[in-house]
């Protein structure tokens, strides 16, 4: 009897919790969440972490504006590359060698020709014939110079041209996007260009050197090449002296507003997954945007512009812009993440479950061969949490800090943080695992 008595208590008991779950069930479904007796706080909430992630948005433009714009050597790294891009190269070759050949009079090159030969007495049939040598010399003038320009381009000395054309035109973007300007460069018909005429000295001397005698007649000549235009320069310029304005403080007022949202939210993790994902997208759309904005951008071209130029320039001129839009997107991926593994779900929970007991199977295997954690593992069990604030604290300074972050950087920062609670996690030897085995009963429990 009291075997079978024995037996029963345990369905009793299981029934009775089942019970008691049902209840407590019962319970929080019939009572409204906090969440629904304030939903102004929800909505504050939302729009705190809508707004930071438009600031965000404004954050990555505006920095990368100022870097441009304010950072000489930054621009000169930016546009530097281009010297040995091919419709570059291109689309300066056939601007030189247009400007070449408009200072050669083939007409008189010609008169030359056909004067020099009635003085050798050739016949006037002969002389006539000369005389209609126009469009083939012209052509074959046409292919010596361009092939000499061509030489030029490809060489090194026009990348140290192109370097230095830009370190002097860089104030003319300066006022092409901000409306002031500290030297003497103008902006001209809402172009900014760097002059050529270097390059056409250098072909100049060419030619002469392969036996073309006329080309040391060739004046001097000042040549442009157009690196950025716009008929909506008016446009953009006042937008970007806003940036500007605002200049470092948007990162900091879009994580502030961030901050507040987060806040003031219910659940706090929650707000934090939004807020990193809300981020993310905002990254998403000024990608899309950079995209649209570069063929807008091609379409409204002067006539007579190189649009594989332009389009490498554009390319050029937002590169950096693009690299801090990916890490920034990158950031708000890992802190999602984050946010979503420290959480209750099911998933999260095994994953800290499997992290945990591999990195302490670890740890018992290399305390089994002698290693003694001893006042180390029993510091990191004790302030264990305050390590980990430090540890996210620290990646934190160092992605806010860097000049220009890349998704390099964000991703070897995440993987040095993962490596970091790692070891934290391996230290973590309270005074049971640091020396002496628990008790059997301890064990139990």
């Amino acid at each position: 009897m009291s075997d079978s008595g024995d037996d029963r208590l345990p369905d009793r008991g299981h029934g009775e919790l089942d019970e008691l779950r049902q209840r407590l069930n019962a319970l929080e479904s019939a009572r409204p969440s906090r969440a629904g007796r304030h939903p102004w706080r929800s909505l504050g909430a939302g729009l705190l972490i809508v707004l930071a992630a438009l600031l965000s948005l404004l954050s990555v433009v505006a920095v990368w504006a100022n870097s441009i714009v304010q950072d000489t050597d930054r621009y000169v790294d930016t546009v530097g590359p281009l010297a040995s891009d091919p419709d570059v190269q291109k689309a300066v070759t056939n601007r030189v060698t247009a400007a070449v050949l408009a200072q050669v009079d083939v007409d008189a090159l010609v008169k030359e020709l056909t004067d020099a030969a009635a003085q050798q007495g050739v016949p006037p049939r002969v002389a006539e014939l000369l005389g209609d040598l126009d469009g083939p010399i012209e052509n074959g003038l046409k292919q010596l110079v361009s092939g000499a320009v061509t030489r030029v381009v490809t060489s090194s000395a026009f990348e140290t041209v192109w370097v230095n054309a830009n370190r002097r035109a860089h104030s003319a973007l300066d006022e092409a996007l901000t409306g002031h300007s500290g030297s003497a460069v103008e902006l001209k018909d809402n172009q900014v260009v760097i002059d050529l005429g270097p390059i056409v000295a250098d072909v100049k001397k060419q030619l002469v050197d392969a036996g073309f005698s006329p080309a040391a007649k060739i004046p001097d000549v000042h040549t442009e090449f157009v690196v950025f235009a716009s008929k909506d320069v008016g446009t953009i310029k006042t937008y970007v002296r806003v940036l500007e304005l605002l200049g470092g403080w948007l990162p900091v007022i879009a994580l502030l507003v961030a901050a507040v949202g987060v806040y003031t939210a219910f659940n706090r993790r929650h707000a934090v997954i939004g807020a990193a994902l809300a981020v993310f997208v905002a990254m998403l759309v000024l990608g899309i945007g950079l995209t649209v904005a570069r063929d807008v951008y091609l379409d409204r071209l002067p006539p007579g512009a190189s649009q594989a130029a332009a389009g490498s320039v554009y390319d050029a001129l937002v590169k950096f812009l693009r690299a801090g839009v990916r890490a920034l997107a990158a950031v708000a991926l890992f802190t999602a993440a984050g946010a979503f593994l420290a959480g209750p779900s099911r998933v999260a929970v095994l994953t800290r479950t499997g992290c945990r007991g591999g990195i302490g199977a670890l740890r018992d295997v290399a305390t089994s061969a002698g290693l003694r954690l001893g006042a180390v593992g029993r510091f990191v069990h004790r302030f264990k949490r305050s390590i980990g604030v430090a540890i996210l604290v620290v990646a934190a300074v160092v992605l806010f800090t860097w000049d220009y972050p890349t998704t390099a950087v964000v991703v070897w920062t995440a993987v040095i943080t993962l490596v970091a609670f790692a070891i934290r996690e391996f230290l973590d030897a309270p005074a049971t695992s640091a020396g002496t085995r628990p008790s059997a009963g301890a064990a139990a429990s």
